[in-house]
């Protein structure tokens, strides 16, 4: 079924905060981003694009949309842009960060594909020193993997109450809390209550440019 034209204007706006922000816009940010009046227009355009099976929501959820593979398919043909290449660099050896050891050139390759290859795949650039004590700094870029679940310990990218997004470490509490955990002694944990904490995704790679 093909879009209009204010459709596919929606798809490239969703995509396009998706990719900046790591989460969807709500219905409210999507009126004001696109000069809509009306809430229920947005309603309209979202439902008519989950029946052309452009977009999917879960039920009464906030910041809950999630567009298909089909339209970002459509969107690179669009483009011209061609498929992304298999990034590799030769992987040359290892070499010691206190007493030196021997570098060796192999035949190891490392692919920056295991990274990027996915479309739940997306960066984010650190803001503050929360996170120092594990060697994210600020100006540092992390690779983030959009998952549901995690595990104690890991590093994420929470949304507290629907307003607010974090970089921690994770651990769930008794009472059905959750510690968003700094590595920075400096600073004390964030205690808050499960259902107000959304996990966007969970933290692949740190990446820093000199």
């Amino acid at each position: 079924m093909a879009l209009t034209r204010r459709q596919k204007d929606l798809l490239d706006f969703l995509a396009t905060f998706i990719e900046k922000h790591g989460y969807s816009p709500s219905y409210e940010e999507i009126a004001s981003g696109m000069d809509l009046t009306s809430l229920a227009t947005v309603h309209k355009h979202i439902h008519s694009l989950e029946t052309k099976g452009y977009l999917k929501r879960g039920f009464n959820q906030s910041r809950s949309l999630e567009i298909a593979p089909k339209y970002l398919d459509e969107r690179r043909s669009y483009s011209g842009t061609p498929a992304m290449p298999d990034l590799e660099v030769p992987l040359l050896g290892r070499i010691a960060a206190g007493m030196p050891v021997e570098s060796v050139a192999n035949q190891e390759t490392l692919a920056f594909k295991d990274f990027m290859g996915d479309e739940s795949t997306y960066a984010l650039q650190v803001r503050g020193d929360s996170m120092i004590e594990d060697h994210i700094c600020s100006g540092d870029f992390v690779l983030v993997e959009k998952v549901q679940s995690v595990r104690n310990g890991d590093i994420v990218v929470a949304l507290v109450d629907g307003m607010e997004t974090t970089l921690k470490r994770f651990y769930r509490e008794p009472g059905e809390m959750i510690r968003l955990q700094p590595a920075n002694s400096t600073m004390e944990p964030i205690m808050v209550p499960q259902q107000i904490v959304s996990v966007q995704g969970r933290v692949l790679a740190v990446l820093r440019k000199y």
